[in-house]
């Protein structure tokens, strides 16, 4: 093999080891910090609207 094609697959891990980096990267964010938010919104805001059960007590 010559220099050129040891530096292009050289390159080409290199890059793709940074894609797997990203796609790792977004699957946790979404795990553990976009689809909690989005359930803590969704569960305050139906809560909003029942009344408050220690009021009648």
């Amino acid at each position: 093999m010559s220099l050129a094609s040891t530096l292009f697959f050289g390159a080409g891990t290199l890059l793709f080891f940074f894609w797997i980096y990203g796609i790792v990267s977004f699957y946790f964010d979404l795990r553990y910090r976009f689809i909690p938010a989005a359930r803590n919104y969704l569960r305050d805001t139906d809560g909003d609207d029942r009344p408050d059960p220690e009021e009648y007590i």
